[in-house]
């Protein structure tokens, strides 16, 4: 399948068959998604891979925890079995751009030397490349945004306080 046949046929898909992936299968669109460009090959992108019912159902128990699971506007959605969560680790980045070779750029400083944070652009591409390999694959996907409940899920599942999500 071409990027084009892939661009073509790619839908958010909101009702999903609850019937579990086989892990070889996630194993191989994780794996794939993690090979995307990073900044100063910072390797500053890691995934929150819930793939388990209990793991997912923590998930909903935690982001949809205010309204519940019968006011959400995509039942569908809750089926899912498999929910992958993209986060930019800015520390990796500041680590990396401290290194000799990208020292010159003041970057290493601090977050708040950055004009675009690249963590965030990385984990969004990444995030594009997993949605892709995901239709290369057959799959339906849907790609949603945590809003108000990134702490929470971070929180959650043990991810350090710097990750930043994006969706």
């Amino acid at each position: 399948m071409s990027v084009t046949e892939v661009l073509r046929a790619r839908r958010s898909c909101r009702s999903f068959s609850s019937h579990p992936l086989a892990p070889q299968a996630v194993d191989y669109l994780v794996d794939r998604a993690r090979r995307t460009p990073t900044a100063g090959n910072s390797q500053g992108v890691e995934f929150l891979v819930l793939d388990t019912p209990k793991t997912i159902s923590h998930y909903w128990d935690t982001t949809l925890a205010e309204t519940g699971r019968e006011a959400f506007s995509f039942p569908g959605l809750l089926r899912a079995p498999l929910l992958v969560v993209p986060f930019g680790l800015p520390d990796r980045y500041l680590v990396r751009y401290s290194e000799p070779d990208k020292v010159s750029t003041g970057l290493g400083k601090g977050t708040e030397n950055w004009g675009v944070p690249y963590w965030l652009v990385d984990a969004a591409f990444a995030a594009m490349a997993l949605q892709m390999l995901a239709i290369e694959s057959e799959l339906s996907c849907c790609f949603f945004g945590l809003f108000e409940h990134e702490a929470a899920v971070r929180e959650r599942f043990v991810v350090p306080d710097g990750a930043r999500a994006v969706g």
